[in-house]
């Protein structure tokens, strides 16, 4: 009989340790989630920023007013902020993944398509 509470007691307590480190793992990824959503939605305005300043620096340079030399400096920070902008989404989605994954989601993995 006491063998059998004792086993009770340990089955309670490690299932009530998996469930709060479920818990646990759901709470971070919804915060990481959050997170990679909010740098997304900056990184989206610096493109946009970086998009405008090119297309102003093409005006000035057609207009006369400035050299290349900007337009071209403008070209590499709309590309650098381009690829932050696509560093960001990937983040984002990575740790969307991670979320249905804490969440209890899954997938089937399949073999190769039938020929």
């Amino acid at each position: 009989m006491a063998l059998a509470q004792a086993r009770t007691q340990e089955a309670t307590v490690l299932y009530s340790q998996t469930v709060k480190g479920a818990f646990r793992e759901a709470s971070d990824a919804i915060v990481g989630y959050s997170k990679t959503r909010e740098f997304r939605a900056q990184q989206e305005s610096l493109a946009t920023a970086a998009q405008d300043a090119r297309r102003l620096a093409d005006i000035r340079y057609q207009g006369g007013a400035t050299s290349y030399l900007e337009v071209l400096d403008a070209d590499t920070r709309l590309f650098d902020a381009q690829i932050g902008l696509a560093n960001a989404r990937l983040s984002e989605l990575s740790a969307f993944v991670e979320l249905y994954r804490a969440l209890g989601g899954g997938w089937q993995q399949e073999g190769p398509p039938a020929r």
